[in-house]
């Protein structure tokens, strides 16, 4: 086997998961921090997206990597990939804004119904195993259970509930439509379009569809709130946090990237899954967000379906049995 062909290090992936880990979990810390400071939300994601472009502009023009050759056929195939990033970034944003953190990664774990919804409703159909769709029950029914407060009833902040729904629903389509034009540039080498490369170009182009719904949402109150929260928190700790927010997502996805291209899409998930614990537990600490019996039980049982989801959607189909020889 050559080098080129060899699996990656033990220590590869451990450093690829630490720091996606990492960087994750101090993006939503730095990012609630922001959206505490600034109730100019779509502004704030968009303004994130600016670090990510800042660096591959600067790792492209020093030659440390290749620049991507991409025809405008090319783009205008990435185009729809790049807007539904765009808007499950911004619903990322939004719902942990308006909502607890925690909150926002338990609806998230909910993200393979949407992703199962859209397998099927959208050519060419992706069809799972039955014991994949019977995941989503525990996944659905845990998602519920942490809604419900003990005395209360049903007690959930919609707003974040909707955001955090149109993140899902923009991630799963992403996924759809993304997977045949990924693919298809990775494999042509005179693009120039690893898993890095791939990564920058939808940034790019995300950030040029989030332009607008800042222009359209916020634009003509932007300038008063921000002086009032320059007033209120200082421009430097809103910038700071704002900019920090940004390097931790960028770089987060593409440490995701790397490590998902080195080991494929099952292991990926499963330690997606896992990533979302450790958010939950972070944030409740961080910013003292309350977690009731209901909410803990009910995300172990979102996130343990999502777990098994993953394993059993990816279930390697079964061997065909070897042809006989001509006699």
């Amino acid at each position: 086997m050559s080098s080129k062909d060899a699996p990656p290090s033990t220590l590869k992936l451990a450093v690829l998961v630490g720091a996606w880990y990492a960087g994750n979990t101090f993006y939503n810390i730095y990012n609630k921090k922001a959206t505490n400071m600034i109730h100019a939300h779509w502004f704030v994601a968009t303004a994130q997206l600016v670090v990510g472009i800042v660096w591959s502009l600067l790792m492209w023009g020093t030659g440390l990597r290749k620049t991507p050759n991409l025809t405008a056929s090319d783009i205008a195939n990435c185009i729809p990939i790049g807007l539904c990033a765009c808007l499950a970034h911004g619903g990322s944003v939004l719902a942990s804004a308006v909502g607890a953190v925690s909150f926002a990664q338990i609806v998230k774990a909910c993200e393979p119904a949407f992703a199962a919804v859209v397998g099927l409703l959208l050519p060419p159909v992706d069809v799972k195993p039955m014991l994949a769709y019977a995941m989503l029950i525990p996944i659905v029914g845990g998602v519920g259970l942490a809604c419900v407060k003990e005395g209360k009833g049903v007690d959930i902040n919609v707003e974040a509930f909707l955001y955090a729904s149109m993140a899902n629903i923009a991630a799963a389509l992403k996924g759809k439509l993304g997977s045949s034009v990924t693919k298809s540039l990775k494999a042509d080498a005179t693009k120039n379009m690893d898993a890095a490369n791939v990564y920058a170009v939808m940034n790019i182009i995300s950030f040029a569809c989030s332009v607008p719904l800042v222009v359209i949402n916020e634009m003509s109150t932007l300038p008063k709130v921000w002086e009032e929260a320059a007033a209120e928190h200082g421009a430097d700790a809103i910038i700071k946090n704002i900019v920090l927010s940004g390097i931790c997502f960028y770089f987060y996805n593409e440490f995701a990237f790397a490590f998902t291209a080195s080991v494929g899409a099952v292991t990926s998930s499963v330690l997606n899954t896992a990533k979302r614990v450790i958010i939950i537990v972070v944030s409740a600490v961080v910013f003292q967000e309350a977690m009731e019996r209901n909410t803990v039980i009910g995300s172990a049982i979102a996130i343990c379906g999502t777990f098994a989801y993953s394993l059993a959607s990816k279930k390697a189909p079964a061997a065909a049995a070897p042809k006989k020889k001509a006699e």
